[in-house]
């Protein structure tokens, strides 16, 4: 009789020291258990009671309803309806959510309405909006023509504030005057020198240019070339400048006024380029071309090459200049800029007259081609 006691009692003592060894997690947020069933009593051996005769359930009738079917949930499909879209986190126990709003309380993952998941404008409804536009090709929204400070201070006001602006920041008119060449020339045969500048006044887009030239012997010679060019000169766009007016030539006699119109600018690569067409009031045209790049060694050591060609329609024989290609002039000079707008140089000049020009020249014994070292000064104010 003990052992049948003991062998009953065995699968109760079993559980006992493994229930010993659960975590308690009661004590966590958002965790509440059910309270602890208490253990059922241990069995004890009694007889069986006296099978009693169950009473007999009737039958479902016409007066009778018959008991509710239960539905049951269908199986979630794959690529179909959300398999969470039923399931009501905050009817289980332990997982409320204090403050939580309602689309998540129904079910639905509403990720804009979550606390702390603010969107910006535009991020929410991909239609509307921020920046997603739709692709094409619209043209830009309009600047906005209103002023805000107008809403603080008189508009007048506010006018007149905004126009000294613009003046200020390229509405101004400005001045320079510049000497691109001012040297002494040694060379066979008799020094010389030699001067290039221009001034001119106006603003970004519109001035007025003054240009002079000409050069020189110190022994005997004189003045041999000089002229002074008066020109409007209109910004076409923002590296190139068209000009136009007139020409007149002091040296050589006869003098000689001309019509002028040109262009000049910086070509890609950063070549500064000068074009312009003569015509006189005799009927000569002539033309010229003049080009020069800065090489840059140092911030403030500067190589310039130099270029510059002058050509003719016809022989002008009282002025000695031949048709076609009249002369050539090549230069190479090294500058330092001690100021930008103070720079000497050093460097060495080759001229050349070619064809009828040539000709023209040794009829009157004076030589075809001089070479020159030069010294002189950049400067501009």
């Amino acid at each position: 009789m003990n052992r049948i006691l003991l062998l009953a009692l065995a699968p109760l003592a079993i559980p006992a020291p493994v229930a010993a060894q659960a975590m308690d997690q009661s004590n966590m947020p958002g965790m509440q258990m059910p309270a602890p069933k208490k253990p059922a009593a241990k069995p004890t051996m009694r007889k069986p009671p006296t099978q009693r005769p169950r009473p007999a359930v009737p039958r479902a009738s016409a007066s009778t309803p018959a008991r509710p079917a239960v539905a049951k949930p269908a199986p979630a499909v794959a690529g179909g309806a959300d398999p969470h879209a039923d399931h009501d986190m905050t009817t289980m126990p332990g997982m409320a959510m204090p403050g939580a709003p309602a689309a998540v309380s129904a079910g639905k993952h509403d990720m804009a309405t979550m606390p702390g998941m603010e969107m910006g404008p535009g991020t929410a409804d991909h239609g509307t909006g921020g920046t997603a536009l739709a692709p094409g090709n619209a043209p830009a929204p309009a600047p906005p023509t209103d002023h805000y400070a107008d809403r603080a201070f008189p508009a007048a006001e506010m006018a007149r504030v905004r126009t000294d602006l613009y003046r200020e920041h390229g509405g101004g008119s400005f001045h320079q005057v510049m000497f691109n060449l001012a040297e002494y020339q040694a060379r066979k045969g008799g020094d010389g020198f030699r001067w290039d500048g221009e001034a001119w006044l106006g603003g970004d887009i519109n001035r007025l240019v003054v240009k002079s030239e000409g050069e020189g012997a110190f022994k005997g010679g004189g003045v041999d070339s000089a002229e002074v060019q008066a020109l409007y000169s209109r910004a076409i766009d923002p590296y190139w400048n068209l000009q136009a007016g007139v020409r007149y030539d002091f040296k050589p006699n006869p003098s000689r006024t001309y019509a002028t119109i040109g262009i000049e600018g910086l070509a890609p690569n950063w070549f500064e380029i000068e074009g312009a067409l003569f015509l006189s009031d005799k009927g000569d045209v002539l033309a010229r071309a003049e080009g020069y790049y800065d090489q840059r060694i140092t911030q403030r050591l500067i190589l310039q090459p130099r270029v510059e060609l002058n050509f003719a329609a016809q022989d002008v024989p009282e002025n000695r200049i031949g048709s076609g290609l009249s002369n050539a002039e090549l230069g190479l000079r090294l500058r330092y800029e001690i100021r930008r707008e103070f720079a000497p140089y050093i460097g060495v000049s080759y001229d050349r007259k070619v064809g009828d020009t040539a000709r023209y020249a040794r009829l009157d014994g004076k030589n075809v081609g001089t070479t020159s070292f030069v010294i002189g000064l950049r400067s501009w104010f």
